[in-house]
């Protein structure tokens, strides 16, 4: 089976070509967005040359699965998000004759002002957060207690949002401080993280009762235009939700400070590409890097913790 890795839709106007997903405007509906989910995948803000097969589809499913149930959850229903609709014969006519590429890995999604940064909320020290910490004994700057082990809990969890760079840039870790500086309205910045905690917090809940920590996570956020002047546009969670390529999902039967988890997301690609695998690495390892081809082996291994994952969350197999 083959990877989508790009759409073609020349009716449509394509927006952006991102990591993973093209986003078209239709004719004739400026307040609405077409998002698709290809194929495409990036491991240290390089993508790579070749997909994984249904890659796509599985996280579109997944994030309107959270969207759906943050949505309706007692901690988040407040919170409004960008989803109109997943179904294909509910959008626009002009995308229909795309169907064999869109069907199962499209959002059409209310058009918002996104804004530049990348909402992480940390339950666990892994990642970036433990090489920082093992430098200066901060995370994003804050001060954090000593002698912390790889994997431990933060009680309560952490706000530590980053910049949202362009397309080939390097998104760069904030202090919570600095981002009302990045903002087009500072007074955005304290329901950006009140918001952001509260998505964290429930879906971690969530996501423990089905036996995974969700260690950690980022949101995108959006400002929806208000028809009426005097109203100011309303804050709203975008793009994609709680997948495996936005979030550190670690199986909490094996959990333990000091243990160096296993997830189910892209951390098997991540680890073949820091071994040197397909030539990684020549250019110190991060955005600087050429594309690589992924085996079919690390392809499938990728694969198999993607759908891991799906079902444990959703408690349903993944079906294309």
């Amino acid at each position: 089976m083959l990877a989508l890795t790009q759409t073609v839709c020349p009716s449509l106007k394509l927006v952006a070509r991102g990591k993973v997903r093209d986003i078209y405007e239709v004719p004739g509906h400026s307040d609405a967005l077409l998002f698709v989910a290809t194929d495409r995948v990036s491991a240290f803000d390089v993508t790579m040359q070749n997909g994984i097969p249904n890659k796509g589809k599985l996280l579109t499913q997944l994030s309107l699965f959270f969207f759906d149930f943050l949505a309706s959850a007692p901690e988040t229903k407040h919170i409004p998000n960008h989803v109109i609709t997943s179904n294909l014969d509910e959008m626009p006519q002009e995308v229909h004759q795309y169907r064999d590429q869109l069907v199962g890995r499209s959002i059409w999604v209310r058009k918002a002002q996104v804004l530049p940064v990348e909402a992480i909320v940390r339950g666990y020290i892994t990642g970036s957060a433990w090489v920082e910490y093992q430098k200066s004994g901060t995370v994003h700057g804050l001060t954090v207690p000593a002698n912390m082990k790889e994997s431990t809990q933060f009680i309560p969890p952490l706000f530590t949002p980053s910049t949202k760079a362009e397309i080939g840039d390097k998104d760069e870790n904030i202090h919570p401080d600095s981002l009302r500086d990045i903002l087009p309205d500072p007074s955005l910045a304290e329901p950006l993280k009140s918001y952001a905690l509260a998505l964290y917090s429930t879906a971690a809940m969530y996501s423990l009762s089905k036996g995974l920590i969700l260690a950690d996570t980022k949101f995108e956020f959006g400002l929806l235009p208000s028809s009426d002047p005097a109203v100011p546009p309303t804050l709203m969670l975008v793009d994609e939700c709680l997948t495996p390529d936005s979030s550190r999902y670690w199986p909490a039967q094996t959990w333990a400070e000091g243990n160096k988890m296993v997830g189910f997301d892209k951390q098997y690609l991540r680890e073949w590409l820091k071994s040197g695998g397909g030539g990684f690495g020549k250019k110190g390892g991060g955005i600087d890097e050429d594309p690589v081809l992924i085996p079919d082996d690390v392809v499938e291994a990728t694969w198999g913790k993607y759908q891991e994952a799906f079902e444990m969350i959703t408690g349903k197999k993944f079906v294309p």
